[in-house]
């Protein structure tokens, strides 16, 4: 009993003016969906602190070479946002790369017309630019444009276009591979290899990496690699959110890093102990296997944490702000149309920075599939109504 009471007091986080009603449904609630929440952040701190380290390796190897420079992680996603739906073992936790270019290169964003979503695809055009002029001309490099091919094979490495890009674009799949190799090849030089041994999982776009405890455990760990739209809180990613993969070099619009910074800005202005983080952990549980997706319900709550006073979020409102999630969805299903929170939305908090294209852009519809198809509304609202 003292146990079950222990676990009950960490899972409920409960306040004292709770109703003891609400609190044993609370309770029961985080048993059947088991929603203790894992220690999210401690983790957290180890990969971002792996991730550091791996990049401070990175800028030492590759000084003298042309590769993207490798930019600080920003966490992204529900681990890294404080409300993974998934049990312990099976989270894991995704780190943005921003990439930026390598001396005597720029990067220009170009709409990719040729993918199958011309809105949210562009590619990355790597272009040389002269270094042998300017204010801080670089003593130590060959010009691209103007020293002769001849020279630059025999005393330089080659440019960025030559290694990890296919024609003029940045190539997702290439970056990938020679992040997945360098990592193999450092590793020993981390100070976690004296803690973890480490193996690189499959990911054509990505870097995944499973880290293992001599006691068993694991831990997992994604690398995306992003280029940021100008000086916004919106990237291109290289990994697509779903299984549908895009030509190498399409990169894929995300609202990750905006997403992890909207999140902090609520930690940050909500109550002690609000029911925010913990509403969407349970909604996403007991949506399980409804067809909905987690990015529908996520941006749900976005929508009602601006619409709602977050002083309604203390924990003894959870039962409502459930309710009102599911409440929200069932709408929006009926509607057919669940506006994208990032798009003409006056109630972003002002230090979201968004690209000025965003600015009086047509909102998207993430049930725009459901107006095309209204079998797949009908069963949506019916799995939805008899969970």
């Amino acid at each position: 009993v003292h146990e079950v009471d222990n676990r009950r007091d960490s899972e409920s986080e409960e306040s004292e003016d709770e109703n003891p009603a609400d609190r044993n449904i609370i309770w029961l609630f985080s048993r059947r969906f088991q929603l203790s929440v894992p220690k999210l952040a401690s983790r957290r701190q180890v990969v971002q602190e792996l991730l550091s380290d791996l990049l401070r390796v990175s800028h030492s190897l590759f000084s003298d070479s042309f590769f993207p420079v490798l930019e600080p992680v920003i966490g992204v996603g529900s681990a890294c946002e404080g409300w993974s739906p998934h049990k312990e073992e099976d989270i894991v936790y995704c780190m943005f790369v921003p990439l930026k270019p390598p001396r005597g290169h720029a990067f220009h964003l170009e709409p990719d017309c040729t993918g199958e979503m011309p809105q949210t695809s562009m590619r990355v055009r790597v272009e040389l630019v002269c270094t042998c002029t300017g204010e801080q001309p670089d003593q130590n490099m060959l010009c691209f444009l103007h020293h002769s091919e001849q020279e630059l094979k025999r005393n330089q490495v080659p440019s960025l276009l030559h290694t990890l890009c296919t024609g003029p674009y940045l190539d997702g799949e290439k970056i990938a591979l020679w992040f997945q190799t360098f990592v193999i090849s450092a590793w020993s030089m981390l100070p976690q290899s004296r803690r973890y041994s480490m193996k690189v999982l499959p990911s054509c776009r990505s870097c995944k990496m499973k880290l293992m405890k001599a006691s068993g455990r694991s831990l997992f760990v994604e690398t995306v690699f992003s280029v940021q739209q100008g000086d916004s809180d919106i990237f291109l990613s290289s990994q697509p959110p779903e299984a549908h993969l895009p030509p190498s070099t399409t990169w894929l619009e995300s609202y990750a890093v905006a997403e992890a910074k909207f999140f902090r800005h609520v930690a940050m202005q909500a109550p002690p102990h609000s029911c925010h983080l913990k509403c969407l952990r349970l909604c996403a549980r007991i949506l399980e296997g409804s067809g909905l997706s987690t990015y529908a319900l996520k941006t749900t709550v976005m929508h009602l944490l601006t619409l709602i006073p977050l002083s309604e979020w203390q924990h003894k409102y959870l039962l409502l702000r459930v309710d009102d999630t599911m409440r929200y969805l069932r709408c929006c299903l009926e509607e057919k149309r669940l506006k994208h929170f990032f798009f003409d939305n006056e109630d972003l908090p002002q230090e979201i920075s968004l690209p000025p294209a965003f600015q009086g852009a047509q909102p998207l519809n993430l049930f725009q599939h459901l107006a095309r198809d209204p079998a797949a509304q009908t069963e949506a609202l019916k799995k939805l109504d008899d969970l």
